[in-house]
């Protein structure tokens, strides 16, 4: 299974959660201006990918831009996975259930987060 991450990423831009999605050996990455809560619709910008490294690391980031530390972690089924729509079913520790990011607008890279909690009612901790 695929393994995601998000952390929270405290640096110079300010407080935000990245969403890192493994895939062909990278971590696709979204930030997002607040915890992925079940049950919310978010902006996301869509960020450079990422080292897999980060599926492990906390701590601070080289060059001063901030630290990070883990929100959540997990494995994910991938139900669709194209160039501006994607869905996802989360297992994580305090999100599980369906992830959708949805492009919005090519320039700058933005997208709308959204997650449905799972129907067993887990999902937020």
């Amino acid at each position: 299974m695929r393994r995601f991450v998000v952390l929270q990423h405290d640096s110079p831009r300010g407080l935000h959660w990245d969403l890192m999605l493994e895939t062909a050996g990278v971590l696709a990455t979204w930030a997002l201006p607040q915890p992925p809560e079940p049950g919310l619709t978010l902006d996301a910008e869509a960020l450079p990918d990422h080292r897999p490294a980060y599926l492990d690391y906390e701590g601070k980031i080289s060059g001063g831009r901030g630290s990070v530390t883990r929100w959540d972690q997990g494995t994910y089924d991938v139900e669709r996975w194209d160039a501006s729509s994607i869905a996802v079913i989360l297992h994580g520790g305090r999100i599980t259930g369906r992830v959708t990011l949805e492009a919005i607008s090519a320039q700058p890279a933005r997208w709308r987060f959204s997650a449905v909690p799972s129907p067993s009612g887990r999902g937020s901790g």
